[in-house]
């Protein structure tokens, strides 16, 4: 985990050759048009932002849309939160090509907050005290697969998921690839072959092929049977 203050450049000269394409996610207008002007001057920071979004159903919609490289969420959005925005873009999370990150820029400094974002797979967690040059590297370092903390809230994130139990090995579940866990929790969630074709960016066929595929790992018969399956094991 870094300190996003680690290794800072002046927001307006150390840019260089780098790029991030970036939404924000954030219900306060204001405070989104100010994110914008401290860190959207591309030329200077690098950081190009595609997208805006005010709550959880337009930030999927957006986010689906543009593929950002990283997304800056708030914690409490209308729609259900940004738990919910990352639930619903695991998917793109997931991506072994293109995955879009998540890094939490939030006014709460609350546990429960931070770790239900991180839990939700968010590679970070910063707050709306950040500079506007430590928002920047903080941005480019989740880009890059880091995980990045305000200084003050790694400590407790570490021993939050020190002090939780591993979970117990599931070797059915083990047999599934990463895409293959997607198509199931989508299947157990009800949506058709066509949505989660558009959901993951594949064609219909390779839905069809990677249903099969689980079907047969888990000695199952039918959609039906899958659904309780995952149902059991609550991963709906």
């Amino acid at each position: 985990m870094s300190d996003p203050t680690e290794g800072t450049d002046a927001a307006g000269g150390g840019a260089g050759a780098r790029h991030v394409r970036v939404v924000l996610v954030d219900d306060h207008r204001m405070f989104r048009t100010g994110v914008q002007a401290e860190i959207g001057q591309t030329e200077q920071t690098g950081v190009e932002v595609v997208g805006e979004a005010a709550d959880v159903d337009q930030a999927v919609t957006v986010i689906t849309a543009t593929r950002p490289e990283v997304v800056l969420l708030d914690v409490h959005l209308p729609g259900g939160g940004g738990v919910e925005v990352l639930r619903r873009c695991a998917p793109l999370m997931s991506d072994a090509e293109q995955p879009v990150r998540f890094l939490a820029l939030s006014v709460s400094d609350a546990a429960e907050d931070v770790i239900g974002v991180i839990r939700g797979g968010a590679r970070g967690y910063v707050t709306k005290t950040i500079t506007g040059t430590d928002l920047i590297n903080s941005i480019f370092r989740v880009q890059e697969g880091d995980a990045v903390f305000s200084p003050r809230l790694a400590g407790f994130v570490l021993d939050a998921f020190a002090s939780t139990d591993a979970p117990p090995v599931d070797e059915d579940l083990d047999r599934l690839t990463q895409r293959e866990r997607e198509v199931l929790r989508l299947i157990a969630r009800g949506y058709a072959y066509k949505e989660i074709a558009k959901q993951l960016f594949i064609s219909v066929k390779t839905v069809e092929s990677h249903v099969s595929a689980v079907l047969r790992k888990l000695q199952l018969s039918n959609r039906h049977e899958l659904t309780r399956w995952a149902t059991a094991r609550r991963l709906v």
